[in-house]
């Protein structure tokens, strides 16, 4: 499900993430536009695709991966090892506060990750010191609740998300988002607008499954006695099998890349 780092909870490791945002991904990597000699830095990294992507772009560069999570950090140092990738690290660090130095990167990525920040102006604030002047700023972040099937589709079934402050939405508006920005000191806001899918599992029982992992439906269906839980799942499951397709389980989704730079 869609929230922190779009909505994975660190204990879902059989979740594949980078599955169900496979095609947005493509587009945020056309965005970025990563150079050879670019050193990149990743919000929100997750598992560290978009990082480990970065990295092989950036091949006289560097990439930095950041996140608050331990365990996919250390899920993310394994696949770079994998990978064998020598121009690639990756912190424990929460990017709102965090002291990065000065000017030390040309480019900013974030695949979902910028959506949760308790005091956003601060937060981006203090990821533009980070980069160089003229530095790119280049994000993913979903657009509003009710263009966002899996959102109205599924989010019913469970506790409601909410649509201000920090949140899956709270980058959704782009007056708010540019004006946040713009605040934080960047220039040349714009917003590209993204419409695909998002994929849940291979059939409607991997989907139910997968989502049953994640932080959101396991606190739902723990809050829940017995029978209630039961209309839950019952509900759960027809909404995924009303959206099998002959190549999986897809709820639609719209999203914005944002793009920006440093003065």
């Amino acid at each position: 499900m869609p929230e922190r780092s779009a909505g994975q909870s660190p204990d879902a490791d059989l979740f594949d993430y980078d599955a169900e945002l496979r095609r947005h991904n493509a587009l945020l990597r056309a965005a970025a536009r990563v150079g050879t000699g670019d050193r990149v830095l990743d919000i929100g990294c997750g598992t560290g695709l978009t990082t480990r992507e970065a990295a092989r772009a950036a091949v006289d560069g560097r990439a930095l991966g950041v996140d608050i999570s331990a365990p996919m950090l250390a899920k993310a140092r394994e696949l770079s090892a994998a990978e064998h990738l020598s121009n690639i690290d990756f912190e424990l660090a929460d990017a709102q506060a965090h002291p990065f130095p000065p000017a030390a990167f040309d480019l900013c990525i974030s695949r979902f990750g910028c959506m949760f920040f308790d005091h956003p102006v601060a937060a981006f604030t203090n990821i533009g010191q980070a980069l160089r002047p003229g530095g790119r700023l280049v994000l993913l972040v979903w657009q509003g609740r009710e263009r966002n099937e899996w959102a109205s589709g599924l989010i019913p079934i469970r506790a409601a998300v909410p649509s201000d402050g920090p949140g899956p939405f709270a980058l959704a508006d782009p007056s708010v988002t540019g004006n946040i920005l713009t605040a934080a000191g960047f220039v040349d806001i714009a917003f590209d607008d993204v419409h695909e899918p998002v994929y849940f599992g291979a059939d409607s029982e991997a989907a139910f499954d997968n989502l049953l992992r994640l932080q959101g439906f396991k606190e739902m269906f723990a809050a829940l006695d017995d029978d209630a839980a039961e209309s839950a799942r019952a509900r759960l499951r027809t909404a995924l099998a009303e959206h099998l397709t002959d190549s999986g389980v897809y709820f639609d989704s719209r999203a914005w890349i944002v793009t920006a730079r440093r003065p």
